[in-house]
C-alpha cells in the first residue's frame, strides 16, 4: 500500500490522504487568510469521507470541477452536513480564491454520492471500506481500507469518551497502518460533566445578575451539545446561525446521534433566531444565553451580539471550544479586546473558555492506540505531530509523523 498525505500532515486543517494513487481519505481545508487547500492536484477513482467538518470536507465539490466524477462516499449525515457547508461556502466567498468550486460543483456532489452506515463493507476505487463509529459528532467515522495486502484505518477525528449528542468510540478494527488524529496529545481534559455544571452555573449567575451570555460555538456538533446542556440546566437560550439548519438537519437521523428524544426537548427547549429586522438587538438585552455562530468570533451572528453586550461588565462571552491562533476569539481571551466585523473593539464585558472538545485528549489517545502496538502508527492532525510520535516509540510502538506532501510506502 502507498499513501500520500496531501493536507494535516504535521497541521490541523485541510486533511487529505491519497491511498494507492486511487482512493482519496477527506478533502479538506485550512481555514485563513487566505485559506489553504491539500497540495498537488489528485485525480482519485474515489472519494471516502469521514466526517462534516471543514478541516476534512471542505474542498470536496472542487474534485467534481472537472471532467472526472469519482464517486463520493459517507455517511448520510455527514452527506447532509458536507451540502450544508458548501452552500455556506459558496454563499460567503463564492467567485473568490476562497472558495475554489461552483454551484455547478455542489449539484454534481448529489448526483455521485453514496451513502453507508457503520459496519457496512462497500467497495471503493478496488477497496474495501468500512466506517465505524468515531464518536466526533452525528455521523463521524473511522475508515478501514483493505487493498487485499494492508489494512489501513484512518481515525479521522475521535473522542473516547461520552459527549451528550453522540457515546465515545469503541470500535478498534484489527489493522497493520493506523493514520491517527492527535489534536490533543499535550491536553487532558477535565471531567464532562463538572464542564458542564461550571459553565451552566457561570450562565445562571449572569442571568441572576441581569446579564446576558453569548456562547459563540460550532454550528456542528458543538451547538447541539450546549442545547442539551441548556435544557438539562433549564437554562433560557437562543439558537442564531448554521447551528440552527444543521440541528434540523440532525433531527433527520435520529441513529446517529446518542439520545434523539433528549435531542428533540433540548429543539422544543430552545428559542431559534429568525434574524428578522431589529430581533437580535433586542435579543442582546434580555436575560438568556445565546448559542450562536461563529465559534471563534470570525464571522456570522455573533457580530451583532458581540458589540450589543461587549460594554457591560455584568455581561458574559463563553467561548467553547479551540481559539485558533490569530483568530478574533483568541485576540479576545489573550487581550480582552478583539476585531470584530472590522472594527477593533475593547471588551468590558466577562469573557471566558469552556473545553467542550469533541477530542480524543491525551489519555484517550493512548487508550484507543493500545491495541495497535504491532501496527505502524502515522501520527497527523496536531500541533506537535512529531513530539507525540516520539514520545509513542518511547513506550514501544512503531510511529512516526509524516511531513506535507510525503508518500509512503508501506
Amino acid at each position: 500500500m502507498e499513501i500520500r498525505f496531501l493536507g494535516g500532515a504535521r497541521e490541523i486543517g485541510r486533511s487529505a490522504v491519497l491511498v494507492n494513487d486511487s482512493l482519496l481519505l477527506d478533502f479538506g481545508m485550512l481555514t485563513g487568510n487566505p485559506p489553504q487547500f491539500p497540495v498537488g492536484s489528485p485525480d482519485p477513482d474515489a472519494v471516502v469521507v469521514s466526517h462534516g467538518h471543514l478541516d476534512h470536507v471542505g474542498t470536496v465539490p472542487s474534485l467534481l470541477s472537472g471532467d472526472d466524477r469519482p464517486p463520493i462516499y459517507w455517511t448520510p449525515p455527514t452527506y447532509e452536513l458536507a451540502l450544508t457547508l458548501a452552500r455556506d461556502t459558496l454563499k460567503l466567498h463564492g467567485g473568490s480564491y476562497r472558495c475554489p468550486f461552483t454551484e455547478n460543483d455542489i449539484k454534481r456532489v448529489t448526483e455521485v454520492t453514496e451513502t453507508h452506515g457503520y459496519r457496512e463493507p462497500f467497495e471503493a476505487a478496488g477497496h474495501e471500506v468500512t466506517f465505524y463509529d468515531a464518536g466526533h459528532i452525528p455521523g463521524s467515522a473511522h475508515v478501514l481500507v483493505d487493498d487485499g495486502d494492508t489494512r489501513l484505518l484512518y481515525t479521522g477525528d475521535f473522542h473516547t469518551d461520552d459527549q451528550r449528542l453522540v457515546a465515545g468510540t469503541t470500535a478498534r478494527p484489527d489493522a497493520d497502518v493506523v493514520v491517527c488524529e492527535s489534536t490533543y496529545a499535550d491536553v487532558e481534559h477535565d471531567d464532562r460533566d463538572e464542564v458542564a455544571e461550571e459553565f451552566a452555573q457561570s450562565v445562571k449567575t449572569t442571568l441572576w445578575e441581569g446579564g446576558t451570555v453569548v456562547v459563540p460555538a460550532f454550528a456542528i456538533g458543538r451547538t447541539q451539545e450546549l442545547m442539551l446542556v441548556c435544557e438539562a440546566y433549564d437554562i433560557p437560550c437562543y439558537v442564531d446561525g448554521m447551528g440552527k439548519q444543521v440541528t434540523e438537519t440532525l433531527r433527520q437521523y435520529p441513529g446517529f446521534v446518542r439520545d434523539a428524544d433528549r435531542l428533540r426537548r433540548a429543539k422544543s427547549h430552545a428559542r431559534f433566531v429568525t434574524g428578522r429586522e431589529g430581533q437580535r438587538k433586542r435579543i442582546a438585552d434580555q436575560k438568556a444565553a445565546i448559542i450562536t455562530t461563529s465559534g471563534m468570533l470570525s464571522g456570522g451572528p455573533a457580530m451583532t451580539y458581540i458589540p450589543e453586550i461587549r460594554s457591560n461588565p455584568t455581561n458574559k462571552i463563553t467561548l467553547t471550544g479551540y481559539q485558533v491562533e490569530g483568530t478574533p476569539g483568541r485576540e479576545l481571551l489573550e487581550t480582552g479586546s478583539a476585531e470584530i466585523d472590522g472594527r477593533r473593539m475593547p471588551v468590558a464585558a466577562q469573557v471566558e473558555a469552556y473545553d467542550f472538545s469533541a477530542h480524543a485528549d491525551r489519555d484517550g489517545l493512548r487508550s484507543f492506540l493500545e491495541p495497535y502496538r504491532d501496527a505502524e502508527l502515522l501520527i497527523g492532525h496536531g500541533d506537535r505531530c512529531e513530539a507525540f510520535a516520539a514520545e509513542l516509540r518511547e513506550t514501544g510502538y512503531d510511529a512516526s509523523a509524516p511531513e506535507l506532501g510525503e508518500t509512503r510506502r508501506l
